[in-house]
C-alpha cells in the first residue's frame, strides 16, 4: 500500500513537471509556425496531452483479451469527457479565483473569445450525443461509423487552424526550458523539448494509471467503476496540469482552449476506436456518465454564450461530477 501511494504521488509530480515543459515548448512551436493562441491550445497542446487517455483506450480495446478489459477502454472513453466537462473546468475556475486574489486583477471574469468557446461546446455536444446514441443500438454497419468520428475531428482541426487568432504580443513566453539562454531558440530545440516532455507524460501517466488500478483493487471496486472513476482522472491529469500552468501565467484563453480541444478529441478518436473494436453497448453507469456530461456541456454552453463565465461559474460545474458519483454509488454499487 505504501509503495502504491509513493508511486502515485511521484508519477503525479513527474506529470506536472513534464506538462510545464510541454506547454512551454508548444507555445514556442506555435509562435514559430505563426499559429494563433487559441489553436495552440485547442489543437497542438490538446493533441499532445490527449495521448495518455487515447493510449489507454487503444491498448484496452485493441489488445484486450477479455470483455472486461475491452470495457475498461469504453469506460475510459466515456469517463474522459465527463472529467473534462466537470472537474477540469471547475479547477480552472478555482485557479482563476486563487490567481485573482494573488494578483491585481479586478475580477475573475474569463478573458477569452466567448462566441468561439460556446461554438466549441455546441460542436462537442452534437458529436457526443451521437456517440451516446450509438451505445444504445445494435446494427451491422455500426463499426464503420467510427470513420465518421475521425472525419469529424479532422474537420474540427481544420476549422480551428483556419479561424485561428493571433496571440497578443504582450503575452510574453518564458524562455525555452531546454535552452534558456536563447532569445529565439531553434526549431530543433523546441521539437526536442516537446518530444521529451511527451515521453515523460506518457510513461508517468502509465505508472499513475497502474497505481490507481492498484488502489481500486485494494478498495474492492469493480472494473467498470475503476474505468469510469479512476482511469479518466489519471489520463486527464495532463490537461488539468496544463490549465493550471496557463492560468497561473494569466493565459486562461490557452487553458480553456486546451480543455475544449481535448474534449473534442475524447468525443471522436476514442469513440472511433471503441466502434472499431468493441460492440459499443452501454450499461447503466455509462449512460449516467453520458447524461451528466451532456448536462455539464449545456451549462457551459449557456455561460459562454451569455458571456457570464467567471471563476465561480466554472466551479459550479463540478456539481455534475458530484451528481454522477452520487447516482453511481447510490444505484449501482
Amino acid at each position: 500500500m505504501y509503495q502504491t501511494i509513493t508511486f502515485f504521488f511521484l508519477s503525479a509530480f513527474a506529470i506536472y513537471l513534464a506538462c510545464e515543459c510541454f506547454v512551454n515548448g508548444i507555445e514556442w512551436f506555435g509562435r514559430r509556425l505563426n499559429i494563433g493562441a487559441t489553436a495552440v491550445g485547442s489543437v497542438l497542446a490538446a493533441f499532445g496531452t490527449a495521448l495518455p487517455e487515447s493510449t489507454v483506450t487503444f491498448m484496452a480495446v485493441v489488445f484486450g483479451s477479455t470483455p472486461e478489459q475491452k470495457n475498461i477502454g469504453v469506460g475510459a472513453a466515456m469517463g474522459g469527457p465527463l472529467v473534462l466537462a466537470t472537474l477540469a473546468y471547475a479547477i480552472v475556475g478555482l485557479a482563476l479565483i486563487f490567481h485573482h486574489r494573488r494578483s491585481n486583477r479586478k475580477s475573475t471574469q474569463i478573458r477569452a473569445d466567448y462566441a468561439r468557446m460556446s461554438h466549441d461546446q455546441a460542436a462537442f455536444l452534437a458529436v457526443f450525443i451521437v456517440k451516446v446514441a450509438l451505445g444504445l443500438v445494435v446494427f451491422t454497419l455500426k463499426p464503420w461509423l467510427g470513420i465518421l468520428f475521425l472525419a469529424a475531428y479532422a474537420l474540427y482541426v481544420w476549422r480551428e487552424i483556419r479561424n485561428s487568432d493571433t496571440a497578443p504580443e504582450e503575452e510574453m513566453i518564458e524562455p525555452l526550458k531546454i535552452c534558456p539562454s536563447a532569445i529565439e531558440p531553434s526549431l530543433g530545440w523546441m521539437v526536442l523539448q516537446i518530444v521529451l516532455s511527451l515521453i515523460v507524460i506518457a510513461v508517468a501517466s502509465h505508472v499513475f494509471i497502474i497505481q490507481l488500478e492498484e488502489i481500486g483493487i485494494l478498495m474492492h471496486w469493480p472494473a467498470h467503476l475503476v474505468a469510469l472513476f479512476l482511469s479518466p482522472v489519471a489520463t486527464e491529469l495532463p490537461e488539468i496540469m496544463n490549465a493550471l500552468i496557463w492560468v497561473r501565467q494569466g493565459k486562461e484563453r490557452l487553458a480553456l482552449a486546451n480543455i475544449s480541444g481535448a474534449m473534442m478529441i475524447q468525443a471522436t478518436v476514442p469513440s472511433a476506436l471503441g466502434l472499431f473494436f468493441t460492440p459499443w453497448l452501454f450499461d447503466g453507469p455509462l449512460l449516467v456518465a453520458g447524461a451528466v456530461t451532456v448536462l455539464a456541456i449545456v451549462y457551459l454552453w449557456h455561460i459562454f454564450r451569455r458571456g457570464i463565465a467567471n471563476g465561480r461559474a466554472l466551479v459550479i460545474v463540478s456539481g455534475g461530477y458530484g451528481l454522477f458519483a452520487l447516482l453511481i454509488f447510490g444505484c449501482f454499487v
